[in-house]
């Protein structure tokens, strides 16, 4: 068997054939990768992995494979030293294996030269090294198993003709009828096994750096069936019947076992980052899905920027994965702009739905161009359908940033929206009533939001004083409360009530304001007004929690600017201007509710410090560094949007803005004499969640002409900001009992080429990708040639 595979090498790289072969399949690869324009190019796509090359390889190894397989045994029929090979004392299966296997080196041989591609997007990655290489060398050990089995079929397919033209196209067409073919006929049939019987099926997860041990038997059962038909091929004799019989319960039994052990596979997500794993929570949303949730993902097009042509392949991919938990997720990708005749109604019925367009700039050849996507997709499942954004905004993102933002935020949003569809509503919100909380319609917005997951309804305190143990038993029945900037004072018995409901395990969400200014307030001749302290007695009840909300104003440079008429009469126009007190929050401390998250806007916002007892806190949102303090009472005028600021003054770091409480809570009224009696207090909760947030206007939305408006969108700026999401979030989590809030903490990086590097240094990663592998292959035939004539002469 050694010495047929030696054979098969020297005379492949003997003739000039051969090196034409290897040729043509690494100059193509460099011109469709590094040079021509087009969704393969590497350079143009500006990211750092070779998911280009692996969705390219299988196309070109078609034609490659039987280009140097269709001479393995036809060859040896058209000279008649196939029946002088057969007489030889050694098995019909080490003659195949010889052959395959000198078949096989010699694809590998010829894969070689693309480690250069490798080194080329390792040195141009933004930083240097900054490629996933456990998916590069998992999609390297994918494509091994796809030539494996091409490499089979190839040898085969040589076996039926001692013509190496008809040999090479059988090969290729066998090649492509498995590569593809089965998925075209799956598409006719709508048949899940018969595309399961592709290659392409299996090689796709391989091709992104995810190994299952599924996808290995599918290809080793392939490559060994068509070794198996090498074998009976080569002999010179008709097929018996116990042969036919033979040939049949091969490919069934082979069948057999793939589907048997599809049910017991494992899988290994080679990924850096583990982007391909769905996490437990998202499975267990899935996994027991009965009816079909049909998706229609809106991301498609062809003129996408690359950055987006990423989010729509990290979009198809986890629909990939979410559709291997269970095949009742179906989804398709439309492009609703395609068809120019319903291109205005689609936007129309889009746009309806509150599916709003995207405008991108692509740059092409130099020119600039506008293009319009809708980055949204609707989930349909028994007659109910959700919205689900595939765009994860932030203020100030780049183009590239935007786009990882949005591909880290996939799952989540996935995961979500089949929850909604899937997950019958059970938890329960109290929003409290009774202290001059916001009006309903200044929370509409959110409460909208909210009512897509919980139960929503109002509680007021005001029975508290008649019947304290009542109002805590109906209180009792509620998961959580929320208490929406109260202005009124809490009266003993309310607070003993609520801090009850906390022993009880109730979870609370607390938006306090603890200075008295409105923004609308200085609407007014003077445009002035004065902060003054208010007391809402709780300042006792959460520093027994632990947290003390001081009441001074948190005053940054880091803030959403206010919008103001400035000049005289009709010459006046409207200005975004400066205003430090509408701090911009943020968090970097990756927990789930706020990583990924946009900037929250807060007005007048106060500071929280916290005290130190047993419960653990999260400091959720808080100032920019460049921040100040200011006491009250105080003057407050528009005024100071003319003014210079000094940021000198603005020394006192990072303020706390928002704080996350967990833990067993220590009753505010432990060892002290109880306003009113209970039947049962408690003096420490069941572990419990609580957030305090030191602004009631993060949860406040605009009202024009009497109708709420979208929580956090600044209609005078345009701008976005994070207070709808931040405040979901922070329901969720406190409410999470599967988990799915969690997914929001998974990182997910997206590699990028330093595009400077990139541009200046074009031309050489070129040459390199291009000439270099041309160079190394003709200095191998020269060494390869120098000693075998030497060896010869000798």
């Amino acid at each position: 068997m050694l010495a047929i595979l030696k054979k098969e090498i020297n005379s492949f790289f003997a003739s000039p054939i051969g090196y034409l072969v290897i040729a043509i399949f690494l100059l193509l690869n460099g011109l469709f990768l590094w040079l021509f324009k087009g969704e393969f190019n590497i350079l143009d796509y500006g990211f750092a992995d070779l998911s280009s090359f692996f969705l390219l390889a299988p196309w070109i190894l078609i034609f490659l494979i039987p280009a140097v397989t269709m001479r393995s045994f036809s060859d040896e029929k058209k000279q008649g030293t196939l029946e002088l090979l057969l007489t030889k004392p050694i098995s019909h299966l080490k003659i195949v294996l010889g052959k395959y296997l000198g078949a096989f080196i010699l694809i590998l041989i010829a894969l070689l030269p693309t480690l250069l591609y490798v080194y080329t997007v390792y040195q141009l990655g933004n930083p240097i090294g900054n490629l996933d290489m456990g998916s590069t060398w998992g999609s390297y050990f994918g494509l091994l198993f796809l030539v494996a089995a091409y490499t089979a079929i190839g040898v085969f397919a040589s076996t039926l003709s001692d013509n190496q033209i008809v040999a090479f196209i059988i090969s290729v067409f066998l090649c492509f009828l498995f590569y593809i073919g089965f998925e075209g006929i799956a598409d006719f049939t709508a048949s899940n096994f018969v595309e399961q019987l592709g290659m392409s099926y299996h090689f796709k997860s391989m091709g992104r750096g995810v190994l299952d041990t599924a996808d290995i038997l599918y290809f080793l059962s392939v490559t060994l069936f068509f070794i198996l038909l090498t074998v009976r091929g080569i002999k010179n004799e008709p097929f018996k019947k116990k042969e036919w019989l033979h040939l049949l319960v091969l490919p069934l039994g082979l069948i057999v076992i793939n589907i048997f052990t599809a049910s017991w596979h494992s899988r290994f997500d080679l990924t850096q980052d583990k982007r391909y794993t769905l996490s437990e929570s998202a499975v267990n949303i899935v996994q027991d899905i009965e009816s079909p949730i049909v998706i229609d993902v809106f991301l498609e097009g062809d003129d996408f920027p690359s950055e987006f042509r990423r989010l729509q392949t990290e979009t198809k991919q986890l629909l990939d994965e979410f559709s291997n938990i269970n095949d009742n997720i179906v989804f398709s990708f439309i492009d609703p702009l395609e068809d120019e005749a319903t291109r205005d109604r689609n936007m129309q019925q889009l746009n309806a739905r509150g599916l709003t367009p995207m405008q991108l700039s692509v740059t092409e050849s130099g020119k600039s161009s506008k293009a319009v996507i809708f980055p949204w997709a609707l989930a349909s499942y028994n007659e109910q359908t959700v919205t689900i954004p595939l765009i994860k905004n932030k203020i100030g993102a780049t183009q590239q940033e935007l786009v990882s933002n949005s591909v880290q935020h996939l799952e989540y949003a996935f995961a979500d929206g089949f929850s909604k569809l899937t997950k019958p509503k059970k938890r329960k919100i109290a929003v409290l009533k009774g202290n001059k909380q916001l009006e309903d319609i200044y929370i509409a917005d959110f409460i909208k939001k909210l009512q897509e997951y919980y139960f929503i309804a109002p509680f007021t305190l005001d029975s508290v004083a008649t019947s304290a143990q009542k109002t805590l038993s109906d209180l009792n029945e509620f998961d959580l409360i929320i208490s929406a900037k109260p202005t009124e004072p809490f009266t003993e018995t309310e607070k003993l009530v609520l801090d009850q409901f906390t022993m009880n395990g109730g979870k609370s969400l607390w938006l306090i304001d603890a200075v008295a200014i409105e923004k609308d307030s200085l609407y007014n001749e003077t445009g002035t007004n004065y902060a003054v302290s208010r007391d809402l007695n709780l300042t006792d009840f959460f520093f027994k929690y632990g947290v003390r909300i001081n009441p001074g104003i948190v005053s940054t440079l880091y803030s959403a600017p206010i919008t103001l008429a400035m000049g005289e009469g009709s010459s006046s126009q409207f200005q975004h201007l400066q205003w430090p007190y509408s701090p911009l929050a943020g968090s970097g401390s990756g927990h789930p509710i706020v990583n990924n998250l946009n900037l929250v806007r807060f007005d007048f916002a106060n500071q929280i410090d916290t005290l130190k007892n047993s419960l653990q806190k999260i400091i959720l949102l808080e100032s920019a560094p460049l921040t100040k303090l200011e006491g009250v009472p105080r003057e407050i005028s528009l005024d100071l949007v003319t003014k210079q600021q000094d940021p000198q003054q603005f020394n006192r770091g990072n303020q706390t803005l928002a704080v996350l409480l967990e833990g067993e809570f220590i009753s505010a009224y432990k060892n002290l004499i109880k306003p009113v009696k209970l039947d049962h207090t408690k003096d420490q909760s069941t572990p419990t969640k609580m957030i305090v947030i030191a602004d009631g206007d993060v949860i406040k939305n605009d009202v024009v002409k009497n109708q709420p408006q979208e929580l956090g969108f600044d209609r005078w700026t345009g701008q976005n900001y994070g207070n709808k999401e931040f405040l979901l979030n922070a329901v969720n989590y406190l409410l999470n009992d599967d988990g799915l809030i969690n997914i929001r903490s998974k990182e997910i990086t997206i590699a990028f080429l330093n595009q400077q590097k990139t541009a200046s240094e074009k031309t050489r990663w070129q040459l390199i990708n291009i000439a270099l592998p041309l160079v190394l292959l003709a200095l191998f035939g020269f060494t390869f040639n120098f000693i075998r004539k030497k060896k010869y002469a000798s």
